[in-house]
């Protein structure tokens, strides 16, 4: 249960709509029970009326009407009662998913390589509707158990306190059993969550690589690999169910020796005048009326263990703390200048040194190519310029200021950034090409982008034109086109940085040509880094490093590293035969 306890911020919060709740579940209950007292009035006068030859039937008729009407003050009430408590449920949802989703936000990249997407969508769906079943139903039914059990306990007492302990005897067995499974049902509450996060991850795995599983005609194992967690969660699932289900039998068995002893006790005492006949019938009233309380409490524990056991693994990731995080609060200025000081780092997932004692220095409109053999560094030098990771040696800086003494946000808006691997929403060209930036684009402007990037004659040439649905991750476009509509999302927004990470691969060298020429018009005044296996995307660049095995193996111009005949000269041959 300590795990729930942080949900009470949010019962604060909406505190006056819970008391309100409550009041209603009072008023419901307390308007239903004293219908049991109304007949056993009635009860008494039917018995009366019985012994008369020419009985009045106007006070059973008077009863019944007072019973109805109390039923439908009753059920008003308990209208009223959900209308508070469950809609406070459904406040406290929409509250936590959104808190689940900030936080996810503010998580820094090495949190997502070391989490699948199918976990991290489950506990903000499936764990927060378990959790959301404690913050009403749970809540309500719990409310309700209390106040029928007290109301009900109020009006035994004042007929006969013997009868009423001798009928409320059967009841500690109930909790003794409710302690001891509900210890069970927490622990295979969490198994079953955590399977279904993997049948998740899985299955959203599956859907991405839909692709790539047909063109190897591997449908058959991934089904079978589906089935074979299904069949876990499956078995996870009913053994929980084979545990809950002690609960309802014993409710019945308890229910019914306390009927038994009401009408065993009670007709003794009719028999010895110490009550009326009519308060058999009242006790009996009193014990079905507990019955619905006290049969859910079983399914209510149910609820809460498997919340707690939800909002458990919620905690953990509202607890996990970025790595990265924003030192400065206020906007900082950055202009381009950019200078690595024996900068090294090792990625901390892996263990793997990607980069050692990188040092270069650029101005304000300078152009750095960066080329190297696969695995060699480049990339992680643009992950941490972005700050995606911070250098574990030395130290990187811009506008003569620490990297990390900059404002996060300012930072990361002064740059644009393609990456190697293009990300394309689920939406419109306009639109995905309008994502970089906080302020509002004309048409104008993305046009003009488009053209930049080269690829404003393929959108044009769409039925829908720029406002062409592209498919999940740009599915629907092919790979120079999704590198294409990513550059010019980059330069929509006029960056100080630009940052291409390998992005032209996928374009022929023709088109290639078209869009580095416009880049530097574009760019002037600016500072672009282009990181590229080809050489004819970085040739022009100012200063040119070449890496391998995380080192500066040469730098200088294009004409200078081909003077030198080393690795630079090397792949140039190669890629020019």
């Amino acid at each position: 249960m300590k795990s729930l306890f942080s949900l009470n911020i949010y019962f604060l919060k909406y505190k006056w709509i819970l008391l309100m709740g409550i009041l209603f579940v009072a008023l419901s209950t307390i308007f239903g029970t004293y219908q049991a007292v109304i007949v056993r009035k009635g009860t008494n006068a039917i018995l009366e009326m019985i012994k008369q030859e020419n009985a009045d039937v106007s006070p059973f008729i008077k009863y019944g009407l007072i019973i109805i009407g109390l039923s439908i003050v009753s059920g008003l009430f308990m209208f009223l009662m959900r209308q508070t408590i469950i809609v406070m449920s459904r406040h406290i949802e929409y509250d936590q998913k959104n808190e689940i989703y900030d936080h996810y936000q503010l998580l820094d990249v090495n949190f997502y390589k070391n989490n699948s997407t199918g976990d991290l969508m489950n506990r903000i769906t499936e764990d927060v509707g378990k959790v959301r079943m404690y913050t009403g139903p749970a809540v309500m039914y719990l409310a309700n158990t209390f106040v029928t059990v007290i109301t009900v306990i109020g009006f035994m007492l004042s007929v006969n306190w013997q009868l009423t302990i001798l009928v409320f005897l059967p009841l500690p067995l109930l909790s003794f059993i409710i302690y001891k499974v509900s210890d069970k049902i927490n622990k295979r509450s969490t198994k079953v969550q955590q399977e279904l996060s993997n049948l998740t991850s899985h299955a959203q795995e599956t859907f991405s690589a839909i692709r790539v599983i047909k063109a190897y005609a591997q449908e058959k194992f991934f089904n079978e690999t589906l089935e074979a967690k299904s069949e876990i969660y499956k078995n996870d699932n009913l053994k929980l169910a084979r545990t809950e289900a002690f609960f309802q039998p014993t409710m019945v068995l308890t229910i019914g020796l306390s009927i038994l002893i009401t009408i065993w006790y009670g007709g003794y005492l009719v028999i010895q005048k110490q009550i009326e006949p009519g308060n058999i019938t009242e006790f009996i009233l009193y014990v079905y009326r507990l019955t619905w309380p006290f049969a859910s409490l079983g399914w209510v524990t149910s609820l809460i263990q498997r919340a707690a056991a939800s909002q458990t693994r919620i905690n953990e990731f509202l607890r996990t703390e970025p790595k990265i995080k924003n030192k400065v609060a206020e906007k900082t200025s950055v202009n381009g200048d950019i200078e690595f000081k024996n900068v090294s780092f090792t990625f901390p997932e892996s263990g793997i040194t990607a980069i050692k004692n990188i040092s270069f220095e650029l101005k304000k409109g300078d152009t750095l190519g960066i080329t190297g053999p696969v695995g060699s560094g480049k990339s992680t030098i643009i992950q941490l310029l972005s700050r995606f990771y911070d250098a574990d040696k030395g130290a990187i800086v811009i506008n003569n200021i620490n990297i990390d003494q900059h404002n996060l946000f300012s930072l990361r808006r002064a740059m644009g950034v393609v990456p190697q691997e293009v990300f394309l929403f689920s939406d419109t060209i306009l639109n995905n090409i309008s994502f970089s930036g906080a302020k509002k684009f004309s048409r104008k402007e993305i046009e003009e982008a488009a053209k930049n990037a080269a690829v404003y004659d393929n959108i044009i040439n769409f039925p829908d034109k720029f406002e062409t649905m592209v498919g999940e991750r740009g599915i629907t476009l092919s790979g120079g086109q999704k590198q294409r509509i990513s550059i010019a999302r980059a330069i929509l927004n006029e960056p100080q940085m630009l940052v291409f990470d390998d992005c032209l691969s996928a374009v022929d060298t023709e088109t290639e040509s078209v869009i580095l020429g416009n880049l530097k018009q574009i760019m002037k005044d600016k500072t672009s880094i282009i990181v590229s296996q080809r050489i004819s995307s970085i040739r022009h660049a100012n200063k040119i490093i070449y890496l391998k095995n995380g080192e500066i193996s040469e730098y200088g111009t294009h004409e200078e590293l081909l003077n030198k005949k080393g690795d630079y000269f090397n792949l140039f041959e190669l890629q020019k035969n």
